[in-house]
């Protein structure tokens, strides 16, 4: 689960960490108001965009004319006003969005920290050593996906004990190799523990802090934050499910959640049904090898039913994306004959408008496949397959 930036702040400054003032708004008059609370006496303030998407200050707002961006400074209160109104008009379109862009509900107006060097730092989990690691670099900033792919030496990372967390210690030391100096030491030292008692405590996937900015007057602050959830352990954390907003989330993927289907959708032709998230994946690098493009991902679990299997189905049957569907199915706690009968019921609910090739092993396979059998004469668009690799040919030369 994602959540705003200027949540991700507020979790942050909660924890100890120093956040510059901001005011969340979300009409040009808001915007106007809060340069009057925030600006300083000949500043300006910045204007942010507030989107469940990276690059932000580097996008363009689709079809306005000069493609202002999603991260503005506004010298003046007007200013304000007229950069919200633009961007709450257009959607933002950034390296994360897609070409389509996300509209833009909500900004943050912040006081201008004025930076005058940029850092990065982020817990993250290392899956080759085991546990949590805080990383930073001196090279914050938009780009720090190329310095990690060009660069890695200069990306220092520290080992945090998900028991006890980042100890002062190590987090004094880390601001050293990163080049603060004086009473700077401390002040990301503080940034750095919050974010690893925000990572820690919510259990979160990431908690990023970029940049973490030295500012003209010599202050250390969060310019912007990041704070990604594990779905899984959200029913841990009520309090943190709250900041959901599910006008920036996939209305189908929240409408799959909400049944206990895993399904993310993509831009393929190919709609996938499977159990299992190794098989989905391997049921959609089939697909890809074998010249098709899968439409999405989509596991329905191990304890799949009638209901939440018709349901995928419907789900699966409403892309007008979707040419041909593959069904690939390896029964255990999940059998091949209720697959079965969820295909055949959605199947004359709703009409297959388009090839269902079915692929059945494992469990009750030999009921399953009698079960398809004996309903292909209501379903002419049904198909079966022996493997895998024959449902894959199958489904790519028929959804053309």
């Amino acid at each position: 689960m994602k959540i705003h930036e200027y949540q991700a702040k507020e979790l942050l400054a909660a924890a100890g960490a120093n956040v510059p003032r901001h005011v969340v708004v979300r009409t040009p008059d808001e915007a106007a108001a809060a340069f009057d609370r925030l600006a300083q006496p000949g500043g300006g303030v910045m204007v942010k965009a507030q989107i469940h998407a990276g690059g932000r200050g580097a996008g363009q707002l689709k079809g306005h004319a000069d493609k202002l961006g999603g991260v503005k400074f506004a010298s003046s209160k007007e200013k304000a006003r007229s950069i919200a109104e633009t961007m709450l008009k257009y959607p933002l379109v950034t390296k994360q969005t897609g070409p389509e862009g996300q509209p833009i509900k909500t900004l943050i107006v912040q006081a201008d920290a004025e930076p005058a060097k940029e850092f990065y730092v982020a817990m993250v989990f290392d899956r080759a050593i085991g546990q949590p690691v805080l990383m930073a670099s001196a090279a914050g900033g938009m780009d720090i996906e190329e310095v990690a792919h060009k660069h890695p030496e200069k990306i220092l990372r520290v080992p945090v004990s998900p028991e006890a967390g980042l100890q002062p210690f190590q987090a004094r030391r880390l601001a050293y190799e990163l080049g603060f100096t004086g009473d700077q030491v401390a002040k990301a030292g503080k940034i750095m523990l919050a974010l690893s008692k925000v990572y820690l405590a919510t259990d979160a996937s990431l908690a990023e802090v970029n940049p973490l900015a030295v500012t003209k007057a010599g202050d250390v602050v969060v310019l912007d934050a990041k704070v990604d959830f594990d779905d899984n352990a959200l029913f841990r954390h009520k309090d943190v499910e709250g900041l959901r907003d599910p006008a920036e989330e996939n209305e189908v993927e929240t409408r799959a959640s909400a049944v206990g289907l895993n399904y993310i959708q993509l831009d393929g032709t190919i709609g996938c049904l499977v159990n299992g998230a190794g098989l989905a994946m391997g049921t959609m690098d089939i697909i890809q090898y074998h010249g098709g493009s899968p439409a999405n991902f989509l596991d329905v679990g191990g304890g799949v039913d009638d209901a939440r299997a018709v349901e995928a189905f419907r789900i699966l049957l409403a892309d007008p994306k979707v040419k041909g569907i593959l069904v690939n199915v390896f029964g255990g706690i999940a059998r091949c004959d209720t697959i079965a009968n969820a295909l055949v019921k959605a199947g004359k609910e709703l009409g297959f408008k388009v090839p269902v090739v079915v692929r059945l092993e494992g469990t009750n396979a030999q009921l399953a496949r009698e079960i398809l059998e004996a309903a292909k004469a209501d379903l002419p668009t049904l198909r079966t397959a022996a493997d895998l690799t024959a449902a894959a040919k199958l489904v790519v030369e028929l959804s053309k």
